[in-house]
Order: structure tokens, then C-alpha cells, then sequence
């Protein structure tokens, strides 16, 4: 059973959540790659979650967005969590905001749920799953982890580094083989039943990589040009600008140096005094 807004009669509860990563820029209308909107996905999901991403995806698909995973889960009564994210992988709390407004009323009609349940939108994260054949090219040379729907000569569970797509399987290089095992696997797509990047200094590095070009490219497109850098010529013409005449007249005329007033003959000079001495240097 499908409950409505917080205010109707129903206990349904819509939460929007975004997990933070490095490569988030501001959301902007713009041209979306028809090609990645429409790519399906190879890791779908079975049961009620099949029934809630079929209810879901087209309208995801229809606002510029690709829906990633559906996960149900018995956590404060029922959470539906809807991960998805723009073709470029990026993802922004207002996006996750419009989402949740827009499945709210056609969740609503479809009812695919028979209980009251909490709505949780959210982006795939730094350490995302991997659902599509270009997520599987995307990031070949990172670590992940791999669980087979059907197993693979008696193995289900494997992790190691993605070394690229060969037709309709995923070239594997294991990092926990024995000593008589091959390190390269290729495991068929179809068949994998959950894949997930593994959290890497590497990967955030690029992730971070991804977001400083992303916001390079953005502005780029509005005509925003970026700020200076500190070292930029713009600092160094500043710092070499004419300097006033009033600093100009202080270097070329210094002022004159008082001459000294405890020098050696001075204290000569007080000592004879004070014996009563004169001072043979001095006129009559």
C-alpha cells in the first residue's frame, strides 16, 4: 500500500538523501546523452524492487536521469531506497529533491509496495555499483567486488582490478587467487548479481578529477572565466606597478645620519671634566 503526503492519513515518509562525492557539481539545464539515458542496465534487481524500478525508470529516464538500483530493506518499518544519477554520473541533492517529488504520485498509482514505507532517494556514491556495461568500462583499473548470480567455475565471490569489457563478459584480475589459480577471469554480465567499486585512494583521486574538470567544463559553457591563481601574472603586474613619488623622493634623497654621541673621545672628553682637566682641543 502506497501512502501519500505527510499530512494524509497514511504513515508514508519521503526522505531525500544524497551521499557526497568529490565529483558533485551544481545542477544546470543542458544537452543529455540520449545514448547513456537509454543504455540498460545488466544488474537488475528481482520481486517487489523489480516491480518498483519498472514504475520508476521511465519517469527517471523521462526527467534526464538513470536510475541505478532499487534496494527494499525492513529498516524504521520499510525503506525503498531509489539510487540514481545524471548520464555523466554526477548526482546533486536538488536533484534527488525533483525526483522525489516527481515518484512520489506515480508510486502512488502504481502501488507497488502493499505497506506503508519510507522513500529514500540517493546517488550511487564514490563506492557505487556497477549496473551497466559502460559502468564496467568507466572503471577498468579500479578495485571492485563481484558476486555471480550463477557461478563461475564453483566461485561466486570475486574481487580484483577491472581490466575492461570483452563482448558480453568483464575481464577480471583477481587479487586472492591460490597458487595453482589463474588471476584472469572473465565473468559474463548477465550473470553477476551485485558489482561495487571498492573505496580507494585512487579512485577518490579521480573521483576528485572528474569533479574539477566537470566544474571546468560547466563554466566554460555559461562563459564564467575561472578566478586567478595567487601566482597568476595579474599579482605579480600589481606588486610591479609605479610606485608613488612620494616613495620615489624617499629613496632618492635618504635623510642624514646624526653622528654618534658615545664614542671613545666622548667618554674621554666627560672623564676630564670631571677631574677638572682640560681639554687641549678645545680654543681658549
Amino acid at each position: 500500500m502506497r501512502s501519500g503526503q505527510p499530512n494524509a492519513s497514511t504513515s508514508k515518509q519521503v526522505q531525500v538523501r544524497a551521499n557526497l562525492t568529490l565529483d558533485m557539481i551544481d545542477p544546470t539545464p543542458g544537452s543529455v546523452d540520449a545514448e547513456l539515458l537509454a543504455e540498460p542496465r545488466l544488474v537488475v534487481e528481482p520481486g517487489v524492487a523489480a516491480r518498483v524500478s519498472s514504475a520508476a525508470a521511465p519517469v527517471l529516464q523521462q526527467m534526464g536521469y538513470r536510475l541505478v538500483r532499487i534496494r527494499i530493506s525492513g529498516e524504521a518499518g520499510c525503506t525503498v531506497q531509489i539510487m540514481a544519477e545524471r548520464p555523466d554520473g554526477t548526482m546533486q541533492i536538488e536533484d534527488c529533491e525533483a525526483i522525489s517529488r516527481a515518484l512520489s504520485p506515480v508510486l502512488d498509482i502504481a502501488d507497488p509496495i502493499e505497506r506503508a514505507y519510507r522513500l529514500e532517494i540517493s546517488s550511487p556514491g564514490i563506492d557505487r555499483p556497477l549496473v551497466r556495461r559502460s559502468d564496467f568500462e568507466r572503471y577498468a583499473g579500479h578495485l571492485v567486488k563481484i558476486e555471480m548470480e550463477v557461478a563461475h567455475e564453483g566461485r561466486k565471490r570475486f574481487r580484483g582490478t577491472l581490466n575492461g569489457v570483452e563482448g558480453d563478459a568483464v575481464r577480471l584480475r583477481r587479487d586472492d587467487t591460490q597458487a595453482n589459480e589463474d588471476a584472469d577471469v572473465l565473468l559474463t554480465m548477465e550473470d553477476i548479481a551485485e558489482a561495487r567499486l571498492v573505496l580507494t585512494d585512487e579512485l577518490i583521486a579521480e573521483s576528485m578529477r572528474r569533479g574539477k574538470a566537470a566544474e571546468r567544463e560547466l563554466k566554460r559553457d555559461l562563459g564564467l572565466k575561472p578566478p586567478p591563481a595567487p601566482h597568476a601574472k595579474g599579482r605579480a603586474s600589481k606588486s610591479q606597478a609605479p610606485k608613488s613619488q612620494a616613495s620615489r623622493s624617499k629613496l632618492s634623497k635618504p635623510q642624514d645620519k646624526q653622528a654618534p654621541k658615545n664614542t671613545k673621545q666622548h667618554r674621554l672628553a666627560a672623564e676630564r671634566a670631571r677631574r677638572g682637566e682640560i681639554d687641549p682641543t678645545e680654543g681658549d
